[in-house]
Order: C-alpha cells, then sequence, then structure tokens
C-alpha cells in the first residue's frame, strides 16, 4: 500500500521553500469559498447577453476603473515583472509608467467615446461595424488566439508560486485554481469576474505590499538598496530608468530610447490598452460615457503605484538574492529561476498568517488575470465568431440566451485550451519575454487599424483588412527570422547589441508601420464608405456630448492632465 501512496502523493506535493500554518492554509481556503460564493450569487442577476458580457452596463467609474486595472494586475504581472526587474533592473518600470499611463490616458479621452456610442460587445465587433466582416473575423481569430495563449501564462506563472511557496505538483496547481476560476465565471460572466476583480485588487495591495516593505528595512531603505545591487553587479547599471538608454550596450535589457519610446511607448502601449478587449471590455461595463472615460484615468492613477509592488521585490532580489537564472537554464540546472523571486522574498519576509495573505494575492492576481482573458475569449468568440457563422448557416437570429449558453461553452472550453497552452511557456528564458512576443503579433497591428479607422474617414473596408493582416504576418514573419537566423536581430533592432526585449519592441514598430502604410495604400485604391455610415465611428463624422456644463473638477480632461503631470514628475526623479 505504501508503494502506492509515496508516489501519488509525490505527484501532488513537491519540495517547497516554507511550509504553510493552519492561518495560512485557512485564508487561502476561505479564499477560494469567498470567488465561488459570488459567482453563484451573481448568476441570478445574469441574465441577458449585455448582463454576462457586458456586466448589463451598470458599473460606476470606479468599480470599472479598479476591474480595468485589475484585470491587468494578474500573477502574470506580479510574478513577471518582478522577475523582469530581477533581470532588467528599474527599466522594467517602464511598462508600468511610459508603457501605460499615457496610452490608457489617451483611450479615455480620445477613444472611449467611440467604442461607448457605437454600443460594440468587443474591438472586433466595432472593426465589423468600421471596416465589414472580414477584418472582424481576422482580429476575432487572432485574439482567440492570444488570450488562450495569455490565459496558459498565468496558469504557469500561478503553478511556479504553488510549486515554491506550498510545494504543489506544477499540474495539480493548474488545474485546481483554473478549474475556480472557470466555475465562476460560467455561473456569473464579466459580471462575477468585475466584483471578483475588485475584491482581488485590494487582496494584491493588503499581501503583496508587505514585501517591499519588509525588504527596503532590511536593506536600508532605498539608498541601502542601491548600494548593495551596484556591490553586487558591479558591471551592470540597474538603477536608472533613463540615463543608460543611449545606446544598447549602455543596459541589461540591451535597448534604446527609441525602442522604449516608440516601439513600448506609442505602439505595444497603445495597442495593449486600447485594443485588447480583455482590459476594453471592463470599461465598457461603465454605467455612461463620463464614467466609461474616467475609469481609465482613475486606472492609470493606481498603474503609477503598481511598481512599488511589483517591480520593487525583484530589485531588492539584486540585492539580497543574487544568483538566480533564467528559466529555460532553471529546467536545465534544477537551479531557481528569477521567475521566482516574489515568491522566494515572500518566504524569505512572511510568517506564518502573513505568508497565508501574501500567496493569497498571488492567488487573487492569478484568478484576475485569467478571468480577463477567459471573459473575453468568451465575449470574442460569441459575438465575432460564432454569432455571425452562425447567422450565415441559418439566415435567422435565435434568442439572447442561446448565446450565454454559448458564451459559457465558450469559457468552458477557452480554459481547457489554455491549460495546454501554459507548458509552452516553460521554453522562454522569462515569461514577459514570451508575453512581449504575443504582444507585437496580435496588438501592435491592431492598434494601427483601429486607430486609423477612427481618426481618419477615407480608411476603407480593404484597406482596413489587408494592413491587419500584413502587419500580423510581418511581426510573426520576423520573429521566425530571428529564431532560424539570429543574427538578424540586428537588422531589426539596429544594432548587433540589441536584445531579446529590444527584438519585441522593435518587431512590435515596424508591424504598426506595416499596417498603416499598407492600410493608406490600399484605402487609396478603393472606394471608402460614405460619410453618413461613420457617424458614431470615426471622429470628424461624429457629435460628441459636450462636458462644458460640468464644473472643471468633474471633466475626465482635468484629472487625465493631473495625471500626466505626476507621470512626467516620476520620470525625472528616477532619470
Amino acid at each position: 500500500m505504501t508503494g502506492v501512496l509515496l508516489p501519488l502523493l509525490s505527484f501532488f506535493f513537491a519540495a517547497s521553500i516554507v511550509s504553510l500554518g493552519w492561518a495560512d492554509m485557512l485564508i487561502i481556503v476561505i479564499y477560494f469559498l469567498l470567488v465561488l460564493g459570488i459567482g453563484y450569487y451573481l448568476m441570478h442577476f445574469t441574465k441577458t447577453g449585455d448582463d454576462f458580457f457586458l456586466a448589463g452596463r451598470k458599473m460606476t467609474m470606479w468599480i470599472a476603473g479598479l476591474a480595468f486595472i485589475s484585470a491587468n494586475l494578474g500573477s502574470l504581472e506580479l510574478m513577471g515583472w518582478a522577475a523582469s526587474a530581477y533581470q532588467y533592473g528599474i527599466l522594467a518600470t517602464h511598462w508600468y509608467w511610459i508603457g501605460a499611463i499615457p496610452a490608457m490616458l489617451f483611450l479615455g479621452i480620445i477613444m472611449m467615446p467611440f467604442y461607448y456610442i457605437s454600443k460594440t460587445h468587443s474591438v472586433p465587433g466595432y472593426l465589423k461595424l468600421r471596416y465589414g466582416e472580414s477584418s472582424r473575423m481576422l482580429a476575432a481569430i487572432s485574439f482567440a488566439l492570444m488570450t488562450v495563449l495569455m490565459s496558459g501564462v498565468n496558469m504557469f506563472a500561478m503553478a511556479l508560486v504553488m510549486k515554491v511557496v506550498i510545494g504543489w505538483d506544477i499540474n495539480v496547481s493548474i488545474w485546481v485554481s483554473s478549474i475556480t476560476v472557470m466555475v465562476y465565471v460560467v455561473l456569473g460572466g464579466l459580471l462575477s469576474a468585475i466584483f471578483n476583480e475588485v475584491l482581488q485588487f485590494m487582496l494584491i495591495w493588503f499581501g503583496a505590499l508587505l514585501v517591499p516593505i519588509i525588504g527596503l528595512v532590511e536593506v536600508g531603505g532605498w539608498s541601502g538598496m542601491v548600494a548593495k545591487i551596484h556591490q553586487n553587479f558591479p558591471a551592470g547599471d540597474y538603477t536608472h530608468l533613463w540615463s543608460t538608454l543611449g545606446h544598447f550596450k549602455d543596459n541589461p535589457m540591451g535597448i534604446q530610447w527609441i525602442g522604449i519610446v516608440f516601439g513600448l511607448g506609442f505602439v505595444v502601449s497603445f495597442g495593449y490598452w486600447t485594443t485588447d478587449f480583455l482590459v476594453v471590455q471592463r470599461v465598457l461595463s461603465a454605467k455612461d460615457l463620463r464614467s466609461a472615460k474616467m475609469a481609465p484615468i482613475i486606472g492609470s492613477a493606481f498603474k503609477m503605484m503598481v511598481p512599488f509592488i511589483v517591480i520593487l521585490p525583484g530589485l531588492l532580489g539584486l540585492a539580497v538574492m543574487p544568483g538566480l537564472v533564467g528559466q529555460n537554464q532553471a529546467a536545465m540546472t534544477g537551479a531557481q529561476s528569477y521567475n521566482e523571486i516574489l515568491p522566494l522574498m515572500m518566504a524569505r519576509y512572511l510568517g506564518p498568517g502573513l505568508l497565508g495573505l501574501g500567496v493569497t494575492a498571488l492567488i487573487a492576481g492569478f484568478m484576475s488575470g485569467m478571468a480577463g482573458n477567459v471573459t473575453a475569449f468568451s465575449t470574442v468568440w460569441t459575438y465575432d465568431i460564432y454569432k455571425p457563422l452562425h447567422l450565415a448557416a441559418t439566415k435567422r437570429e435565435v434568442a439572447d440566451a442561446h448565446y450565454v449558453k454559448v458564451g459559457r461553452w465558450a469559457t468552458f472550453i477557452g480554459v481547457v485550451i489554455s491549460i495546454g497552452t501554459a507548458y509552452l511557456v516553460q521554453s522562454a528564458a522569462s515569461i514577459m519575454d514570451y508575453v512581449q512576443a504575443l504582444f507585437s503579433f496580435f496588438i501592435a497591428p491592431l492598434f494601427g487599424t483601429v486607430i486609423l479607422g477612427m481618426l481618419w474617414k477615407r480608411a476603407t473596408a480593404s484597406g482596413g483588412f489587408w494592413g491587419l493582416l500584413a502587419g500580423t504576418a510581418s511581426s510573426i514573419g520576423m520573429w521566425i527570422w530571428v529564431r532560424i537566423d539570429p543574427s538578424a536581430l540586428r537588422i531589426i533592432a539596429g544594432s548587433p547589441d540589441a536584445k531579446a526585449m529590444a527584438e519585441d519592441m522593435y518587431r512590435g514598430l515596424w508591424s504598426w508601420v506595416i499596417c498603416v502604410v499598407v492600410t493608406i495604400i490600399v484605402s487609396y485604391s478603393t472606394q471608402p464608405k460614405a460619410e453618413a455610415e461613420l457617424v458614431g465611428l470615426v471622429r470628424g463624422c461624429t457629435d460628441l456630448p459636450s462636458e462644458g456644463h460640468l464644473p472643471l473638477v468633474k471633466r475626465p480632461i482635468f484629472w487625465a492632465g493631473l495625471i500626466l503631470v505626476a507621470f512626467i514628475i516620476l520620470q525625472i526623479i528616477f532619470w
């Protein structure tokens, strides 16, 4: 009997750094029961397609804003960017500041009115209204593929937490956590996801905030941490945000300021925050246009503070825990990887009870990130792939309840596929290298298509389709080229000193340029829509509601301006 039980137990439990006490386990169990209870309760309020896919469009600006940022603040963010901070230093902060804040403000002030007024269920749905069915279908298929791949990344990140801290086998971690997310999303749809994301946002801050506070006390504050990093890594500069970006070889990331400003700060960032339906869907749940515009602005204020709980643990790791390696090297040698730096730091600083809270924060982050991908996949699959194909085949509309049912099945299938993609991440050096590659494939060219459609009324249906196809194909083609011939990186990034992250940023930039150029050329060769068909979809053809009657402090543009000033000050402080 013992010979059977020991291998079975070893499947569920691996070696862990610490053991959780009863208080820690109780916190984790209560959290799982709470999110399932919320899903079951909200099932009774999820009757129509708008309820399931857009939470009934009843959310306040604060709930929509917190859900907006929480959908992005998953374990992928917590684990991945802590690992990237260990790998690249403070340069990882760019993905939270220049790689987020301007784009979030642009979404709220410029783009959200068109998304909201058009009453679309999704970004591909907007493309259907603006360009036609072919562009919608191409974007929907690309986005559906990206969401299941991204969901797999979240699963892998969560499995690392369970393996390092609790000692669960990586397979058990993936299945237990993903089934929990699937259940509450199937029950309550986006409504359930949003309420759980607000809960998870609070848990993430309370749980993850402990590590940087205790860590800074140990190393003697910011200056003490910087001194220790310089002592451990005298050959590299890990603590300056902009001053090392003059040349590719002057910083650990192997990137230059052009790649950060235009590749990340413009193309990848604007592409993600304005066209990735995972986050846009949360804003579309707002109860009115002003709330929809304010939600990304509220989210941007919290986004500027997130590096304190995400980037700082990685920097502290450089100070107190040098010697971690990449994921692929760790798999071959058995060493600990920098993907594990956040749970390693939690194990170092958090005692009984506090460790349970910290692990629960990471579980909450995983569920938040995965739920975001799953609800976005469900909506896009149902409304932008299944519905048009079903209508074409049957030539008749069906009851709204039918699409809710399809959405629930899509949630189940999306989770199952995502479980399979979780194992792909293990071939990447770090989690975020993998993620940035996906963004350059699907998000960068999509931004070119959407922004031209919203701001240029001459863009045509053929231009939108062929531009999007050319941008996506060129990005994937450049990625394959570098995999076959690594020396091609110097051509794509323009320097022999460029590294992997530079490749992602420049590949995104080039794919956007190709998308825009092809869209413009084809549009001038084809017939545009009449202006009457572009009302509510294109700037210059749409009368936007005036906010002149509102006091200054209630106008979204006022708060966006304050956030922008704070953003500029932070760049100067950490230059």
